[in-house]
């Protein structure tokens, strides 16, 4: 290789070395930034429940920030009105079974009151009848669809748990910009509830280290450009 191809390689390295520090010095912020969010979580989960957020003012955004929240409600399921959605859980395949909720407090909520299997759509109308105190986590709306599948809200085909279209399909009126995931009816035969999966990628240290050493290989391959364009 001559001088000046060498010396313009070594320059394009140096330069790798500052992308790829860059990219290491974002992982490990995004690492900080993760174990910030799973001690979060970690403590919504565990801690007393707390009545559900009035639906006014929310935005997506606060919903979002909200999530995994610990939820006390009372009010009334609605009856007749229960919407499946296709799901896949530690039971196997089946559904969700989304119900709406009327509160005492003078809004609804859709609940997710927990898993049926495919073949076991029975065990789907099972609610507990009058006054009902709910316990559960605060989710997030799932606009779209799920399994690489849109939701059909046409002819009720339901593949997440889409708030918006769910309530607007089913004609349920106003509902909050989110659901809850409630716990499980100990010794009942209706859905199984307290299915939540809170599990959270951590893969940034792997990243972060993949970058550095790509950086120090760059660094290290540029310093022996330079050497031997200095030989030469």
């Amino acid at each position: 290789m001559r001088r000046p191809a060498r010396t313009g390689a070594a320059l394009v390295l140096l330069a790798l070395v500052l992308v790829f520090v860059g990219l290491g010095v974002w992982q490990v912020q995004r690492r900080a930034w993760k174990h910030a969010l799973i001690a979060t979580v970690e403590g919504r989960v565990h801690a007393a429940p707390v009545a559900p957020p009035a639906p006014g003012r929310l935005t997506s955004l606060d919903v979002t920030d909200l999530a995994y929240l610990r939820i006390v409600a009372r009010g009334r399921y609605r009856p007749g009105a229960d919407i499946l959605v296709r799901a896949v859980s530690d039971l196997g395949a089946g559904y969700w079974v989304m119900t709406p909720f009327d509160t005492d407090a003078g809004f609804t909520i859709l609940v997710n009151r927990g898993f049926v299997a495919q073949d076991d759509k029975g065990r789907a109308h099972w609610r507990p009848d009058g006054a009902v105190v709910l316990t559960g986590l605060l989710r997030p709306t799932e606009p779209g669809g799920g399994f690489l599948r849109a939701n059909d809200p046409v002819t009720g085909r339901w593949y997440s748990r889409d708030v918006v279209a769910i309530a607007r399909a089913a004609k349920l009126g106003p509902v909050a910009p989110y659901f809850i995931d409630a716990d499980r009816l100990s010794g009942k035969d209706g859905p199984v509830g307290g299915l939540t999966v809170i599990r959270f990628s951590d893969n940034h240290a792997v990243y972060a280290l993949t970058w550095f050493i790509m950086a120090l290989m760059s660094a290290a391959t540029a310093g022996h450009l330079f050497r031997r364009r200095r030989a030469d």
